[in-house]
Formats: C-alpha cells, sequence, structure tokens
C-alpha cells in the first residue's frame, strides 16, 4: 500500500541524514516528533543531489544531475517516486508548500559546482550561497511555520542568515578538500595559498553577524516545535566557528577542525538547561 511505501521513504531520508551527519541529526532529534521526518525529507534531498556534484568523480555528474531533476519533477507531477529519496521529499514540498523557486535557486547551486571553480566577486559568491544554503534554511521554516505566512515573513531573513553562516562556517571548515580536491575557492578576492590574518578576521567577522542576526530576529522568535533543534545546530557551529578561529591563517587550509562526541553530549546538555530555563 502507499503508506507503507511512503513510510519507507521517509526511513530512508532518515537513514541518510544520520549516515552523512551525525550532528544534523543530534539537532533533528530535539525538534518536535510532528515536524522530524519533514527535515529528514529535505536533507535527503539536498544531500543526494551535493553527492552528485561533490563526490561521484567516475560517472558523468553533469548527467546525473539531469536526471535527479528530472525525477524530482516526474515525482512532484505523479505524487510518487520509486526514488525513495525523491518520493519523501515530493510528498514535503507539497504539504508545506515549498515554492520551486527554492527546489530551482538549489539545483543551480548544485550545477554551478559542476564547472565554476572560483568566486571573483560578491554577486557570484551571495547568489552560490543563497541556492545552496539559504533556501534550504527557507525549505526548513516553511516546515518551522507550518502555513503561517505572516510568521514566515517575520523570520525569512533571519533563516536565510543562518543558512548563510552554516555554509561559510563550512566552507572555512573544508577549505583543503574544496582546493585542492574540488578545486574550488568560494570567497572572492581572497587567496587561499596565503590567507592572511586580516582576511580571515573579516570572513569570520562577517559569519559572527550572520549568527547574530539569525539568533536574536530568528530563533528566538521560532515556534516551540522547532526552537530546540535549531538552538542546538546554532550552538554547535558557533562552537565550531570559535575554533576555526583559534586556527592560524597559516594553517587553516592544512586544518580540519571538529566537535568531539563528548563535546556535542555537552553541548547538548548545557543548551538543554538554558532551553528549560527558558534562557533562549
Amino acid at each position: 500500500m502507499k503508506q507503507l511505501f511512503d513510510q519507507v521513504s521517509y526511513d530512508t531520508s532518515k537513514l541518510v541524514t544520520k549516515k552523512y551527519s551525525t550532528s544534523f541529526s543530534l539537532a533533528v532529534k530535539m525538534l518536535s516528533p510532528t515536524i522530524r521526518s519533514a527535515i529528514y525529507n529535505i536533507y535527503g534531498f539536498v544531500r543526494f543531489a551535493d553527492e552528485i556534484v561533490d563526490t561521484f568523480h567516475d560517472y558523468d555528474k553533469e548527467q546525473l544531475l539531469v536526471d535527479f531533476e528530472i525525477e524530482y519533477y516526474k515525482a512532484v507531477e505523479q505524487g510518487i517516486s520509486l526514488n525513495p529519496i525523491l518520493n519523501s521529499f515530493q510528498a514535503t514540498v507539497k504539504k508545506y508548500n515549498i515554492t520551486d523557486d527554492m527546489v530551482q535557486s538549489f539545483l543551480r547551486s548544485m550545477r554551478a559546482d559542476l564547472s565554476k571553480s572560483i568566486y571573483q566577486t560578491k554577486e557570484e559568491y551571495d547568489e552560490y550561497i543563497y541556492g545552496s544554503a539559504d533556501v534550504v534554511g527557507l525549505m526548513c521554516l516553511k516546515v518551522f511555520v507550518d502555513g503561517d505566512e505572516e510568521k514566515y515573513n517575520t523570520l525569512k531573513d533571519a533563516a536565510m542568515r543562518l543558512g548563510s553562516a552554516f555554509q561559510k562556517v563550512n566552507f572555512l571548515r573544508d577549505l583543503k578538500d574544496d582546493y585542492e580536491l574540488l578545486n574550488r575557492s568560494y570567497f572572492p578576492n581572497v587567496d587561499l595559498t596565503s590567507l592572511d590574518a586580516e582576511s580571515k578576521q573579516k570572513i569570520i567577522q562577517e559569519i559572527e553577524e550572520d549568527f547574530d542576526y539569525a539568533y536574536y530576529h530568528g530563533i528566538l522568535k521560532l515556534p516551540v516545535e522547532a526552537k530546540f533543534g535549531v538552538y542546538m545546530a546554532y550552538r554547535y557551529y558557533r562552537r565550531l566557528l570559535k575554533k576555526l578561529n583559534k586556527v592560524p591563517s597559516s594553517e587553516i587550509i592544512e586544518t580540519r577542525v571538529r566537535i568531539s562526541d563528548p563535546m556535542k553530549i555537552n553541548l547538548l546538555a548545557r543548551s538543554y538547561v538554558k532551553y528549560k530555563l527558558n534562557m533562549i
């Protein structure tokens, strides 16, 4: 029956999330059970597209991405796909009215990763981040507000700023792989082979401003079903940024910082105390 197939699809998206990102999975677990599946479904879709452009080097990545997009739109039209990731995502798109411009912006940034290696202007950089991260934040926000358009419009800018912050932290953390393995340089007008302290601090300051805006104008105002899970993701990435800030600029391209499992548990415990005491 279709209901069983849909549940298998949702479980597949959940498995993809857990296998690819233990940190994000931990944050999703802190969301209300009523919205967890939808966030897993969004993550599964964006993760598979990202995998196509980042890791499937022995295959025709461009064709794989084209096929992925075609199959997605077939799923939307027919209301079903035998690809469980696309089946679960199309259901979430329809249930929460995720607009097609968001999906298209995301896929546009994924296509850019197939051919573009250097972002020379801020406009190019901002457009890529909007498609690869901001719209993912907006997709999740659609789920969080569950049809409340007034709430969505109030929190929209903050969701985008949080998505931007997460992506920029990823750029800093993954400099070595992006530059040496994928031949990509996202930060405009920055020479990654000789990153100086001033350039690094400018990037970190920009991320801090994104985080501050997202926290005070977004996270604090989120519906209760979403607030603690989003706050956990925020704390995790803010800790990553703190560790990156301590790495000398001359060494950052050779260093990939991570948060240890004990530290993740520590962050979870302290964040939960703050949440229960209404300190967020």
